[in-house]
């Protein structure tokens, strides 16, 4: 991240992307690593309801900001091989602070209102998680209110956070790989594809863990 801001050679979208992803993972380790350790180490693998409620908040917030960010990333790639002409007019310094700070507010909204639900709900016996985090379901499930109003609205947002950055990134990544494959030349598909490739695993990993969460979830 330092050097995204420090080397000017850096400063073009894809890098000041990158530098916002490297943001959001580390909120994610800061968030669970720590007491995750401090449980490992002590013993002691009890949290409290304020401090798991708070936990999923900050877990949220990157989770819901991420879906997002790989949407924009998605479309600077499809901007950079399908239309480079057009890149720089479309994806400048400007558009690129306005597109992260609206992935950022809407972590935060999405989470935000998740969140306040979560407080107005009692919790009783049994009080122990089947998960290493506070994540929305291990904590829904523990509550003796009833939860179908939360479950409504959480299941309704992350489907307006998550389904249209899915279905865009999906969208620019066939239409990356279809130009791709026109290219003539091996070299020239070769180092097209190179400059998308990272993104094509970390969006797969992403989206992947998360189909793979809900299915066993569920």
């Amino acid at each position: 991240m330092v050097l995204v801001v420090a080397d000017q050679h850096l400063n073009t979208p894809m890098y000041f992307f990158l530098g916002y992803l490297s943001g959001f993972e580390t909120c994610y380790s800061s968030t669970i690593l720590p007491r995750l350790l401090a449980s490992l180490l002590t013993g002691d693998r009890t949290i409290s309801v304020s401090g798991c409620i708070t936990q999923f908040y900050f877990f949220g917030v990157p989770l819901a900001s991420e879906c997002c960010l790989l949407s924009m990333m998605s479309y600077d790639r499809y901007l950079s091989i399908c239309k480079p002409l057009h890149q720089m007019v479309l994806m400048n310094g400007r558009i690129c602070l306005q597109l992260a700070a609206v992935s950022w507010m809407g972590g935060f909204m999405v989470t935000t209102i998740v969140t306040c639900l979560m407080l107005k709900l009692h919790f009783c016996d049994p009080n122990e998680i089947d998960h290493f985090l506070c994540d929305f379901t291990p904590v829904i499930k523990l509550s003796c209110s009833d939860t179908r109003l939360t479950t409504l609205v959480a299941f309704i947002l992350s489907s307006i956070g998550t389904l249209p950055p899915f279905l865009l990134t999906l969208t620019t990544d066939v239409f990356i790989i279809s130009t791709i494959l026109r290219i003539p030349s091996t070299t020239g598909r070769r180092k097209a594809f190179s400059t998308c490739s990272s993104h094509l695993i970390v969006v797969t990993i992403f989206y992947g863990t998360l189909m793979i969460v809900c299915v066993t979830r569920h």
